[in-house]
């Protein structure tokens, strides 16, 4: 629920962006008709080109209002099968990252009392990227792979609220 909140803050203020060019277009235009007295011919040309401008402008506006789809996956795995499934975890991972655009960020972190329980921070570029995601071939292999491995899975999405990092390996 916490993404469809934030994307419908975004909307909202691209809504309201919408309105102001739309506002603010309507007046120049009618400034050009009734002040200048321009011919009806250059009143549409430019007319034309402002709108085309208007439009580049939203387009821009709404590429930057998109909303990362961050989510975090709590996973308990059978102790006898840690080795196993850190292996097709990174398989996955490593596959996922580099042949999809849309998947950002993988971070798998074990408890240091118990390796078995595995945190997941998952970043996707959007809903529809994850959507994605979970129905690519290598996805769909590592959840067959690891089905009997994992004891619990609770997938709680967030809200990334800051990032710094340095690139370590």
């Amino acid at each position: 629920m916490q993404i469809d909140d934030t994307k419908q803050q975004a909307n909202c203020k691209v809504a309201k962006q919408f309105y102001l060019q739309i506002k603010i277009l309507t007046q120049l235009i009618y400034y050009m008709y009734c002040k200048t007295k321009i011919k009806l011919i250059k009143l549409f040309s430019v007319t034309i080109f402002l709108c085309l401008l208007f439009i580049l402008v939203n387009n821009n506006c709404m590429a930057q209002q998109k909303v990362n789809m961050v989510r975090l996956a709590k996973i308990k795995v059978d102790t006898l099968q840690i080795e196993n499934y850190n292996k097709a975890l990174k398989i996955q991972m490593a596959t996922a990252v580099k042949k999809e655009p849309g998947v950002l960020t993988y971070y798998a972190v074990s408890d240091k009392k118990d390796a078995s329980i595995i945190t997941i921070l998952e970043i996707y570029a959007d809903t529809a990227a994850y959507k994605l995601h979970i129905e690519t071939p290598h996805f769909k292999k590592y959840k067959q792979t690891v089905k009997n491995m994992v004891v619990s899975l609770e997938l709680i999405d967030v809200n990334l609220i800051g990032a710094a990092n340095k690139i370590i390996k």
